[in-house]
């Protein structure tokens, strides 16, 4: 049976749209670190707009662009939370530890823009959904903190359905400062991403049948994909909208699957910026 145009249209803008919130999320989230006695409204609601260019995965020589606008929301409820990167319930908070479980997500690529994964299956847009543990280190100031973050979560692929793609693990080290120069706020963070066999298969592994003279059949191993460190910045043009923009630098030549025939590169950048506009916020409030 021939496909409905939207039944493939659809599920594509979802992913999109998914992608924006959490990647323009996260890039706002030292706005709000969680210093003590902050209030901030219940919930935010407007329009954003990201652009974002990216390696199509850890160690491709190929990018992806993607770009969007849509609606944005940000719920900042005791157990239900949406903002920071993530989307779910929080489960403990105290002063310095948290433990939620939620969703986080990232890019699809199409692989006839990825020259080396020629012939093989997309990487579809990826859903993560599982536990994390934020744990406050320390407090320089006012406006700052030092936190670890623990996330292991199961992958799930939006391709044609949903797939699961095995389980990943992203130990971050985050600073953030909410005015750390003329009201720009700034987060930066070094993180290490793992996978287990069937992730690293999902994103390096060759099966056999899409084998090549130029690309040999390989079997992915378990363990480290890349280092990475990420920085952020944010500023307010007026009270309602925000620009924010962000970098990541890959080092992918350090993950244990660098031998593999699609890992061709040995570090990636990523660059994004964007804008939220925010059309109405909630007058109670909500303490962090």
């Amino acid at each position: 049976m021939k496909k409905n145009p939207m039944q493939t249209l659809l599920p594509y803008q979802l992913s999109l749209a998914a992608a924006v919130f959490f990647i323009a999320s996260k890039a706002l989230a030292q706005d709000e670190p969680d210093v003590e006695g902050t209030n901030r409204p219940l919930w935010e609601a407007g329009v954003a707009g990201f652009a974002l260019e990216s390696p199509a995965y850890p160690g491709a020589a190929d990018n992806v662009q993607k770009g969007l606008v849509l609606p944005w929301v940000v719920y900042r409820g005791p157990i239900l939370r949406a903002g920071g990167g993530t989307f779910g319930a929080r489960m403990v908070k105290t002063d310095n530890f948290e433990v939620d479980i939620g969703f986080a997500g990232s890019l699809s690529a199409n692989s006839a823009d990825v020259a080396v994964r020629s012939g093989m299956p997309d990487l579809g847009f990826l859903l993560e959904f599982g536990p994390r543990i934020k744990y406050t280190l320390a407090r320089p100031s006012a406006n700052s903190l030092v936190r670890l973050e623990a996330p292991l979560r199961g992958v799930f692929e939006l391709q044609d359905g949903v797939h699961v793609q095995g389980m990943a693990f992203e130990p971050r080290i985050t600073y953030d400062h909410r005015n750390l120069f003329a009201g720009v706020g700034v987060s930066s963070s070094f993180s290490l991403m793992y996978g287990d066999k069937k992730f690293n298969q999902y994103l390096y592994g060759v099966p056999a049948a899409y084998a090549t003279a130029q690309r040999e059949s390989y079997d992915a191993k378990a363990g480290l994909i890349s280092p990475r460190f990420q920085l952020s910045l944010n500023h307010a043009i007026t009270k309602d909208v925000r620009v924010f923009g962000l970098t990541r630098l890959d080092a992918a030549h350090l993950g244990v699957n660098s031998s593999s025939p699609l890992h061709v590169k040995n570090s990636g950048v990523t660059v994004g910026f964007g804008l939220v506009w925010t059309l109405g916020r909630s007058t109670r409030l909500e303490s962090e």
